[in-house]
């Protein structure tokens, strides 16, 4: 009986699986002027990017600090 339950259980997990990536929002599309459209937004995010100081794109590095050593 548990084989049976496990197996049921693989099987509407790879069943929910293949639905979650059947849903992932990608379309296709021949419009163009949804074309025209995704390439303007992608210019100004470009754009915008271009635009940014690249310090604040840069990690600064942390510098951690021993406590000084009991002296008894």
């Amino acid at each position: 009986m548990k084989k049976v339950s496990l197996a049921v259980l693989v099987s509407l997990s790879a069943l929910a699986g293949a639905a979650y990536a059947q849903d992932n929002g990608i379309t296709e599309s021949t419009d163009p002027a949804k074309a025209a459209d995704i390439e303007q937004r992608a210019q100004a995010l470009q754009a915008q990017q271009e635009a940014m100081p690249h310090e604040t794109m840069k990690h600064k590095p942390m510098h951690h600090h021993k406590k000084p050593a009991d002296s008894q």
